[in-house]
């Protein structure tokens, strides 16, 4: 079992930056792949990036390739998604998630959800 809990969402001009945080409890965190969604007002929820268990891989959506940077850290239980040069259609809430096996990039591939961080980007 794990349980998430997203901070660090908010308010942000158009090129600017955030830096979102998942913080994890339970003993297995670090034998989970984790991932970043996001869900925007009328859409679909979907892939933003994960990262493998190791940190040895990550993957990214087209859409914030370069701009976004996923990374971990399993002593201290976290996980982080960097947003760099942020645009209004990055507005969304973002969710990060415990991936159970499968491709990263499926929402129905991962098991354990936060409640998700508001993310508000504007022009």
């Amino acid at each position: 079992q794990v349980q998430l809990v997203e901070s660090g969402g908010g308010l942000v001009q158009a090129g600017g930056s955030l830096r979102l945080s998942c913080a994890a409890s339970g003993r297995t965190f670090s034998t989970y792949a984790m991932g970043w969604f996001r869900r925007a007002p009328g859409k679909e929820r979907e892939f933003v990036a994960a990262i493998t268990r190791s940190r040895s891989s990550t993957y990214y959506a087209d859409s914030v390739k370069g701009r976004f940077t996923i990374s971990r850290d399993n002593v201290k239980n976290m996980v982080y998604l960097q947003m760099n040069s942020l645009k209004p259609e990055d507005t969304a809430v973002y969710y990060c998630a415990a991936h159970r096996g499968g491709s990263y990039y499926s929402r129905n591939n991962y098991n354990y959800w936060g409640q998700g961080t508001q993310v508000t980007v504007s022009s």
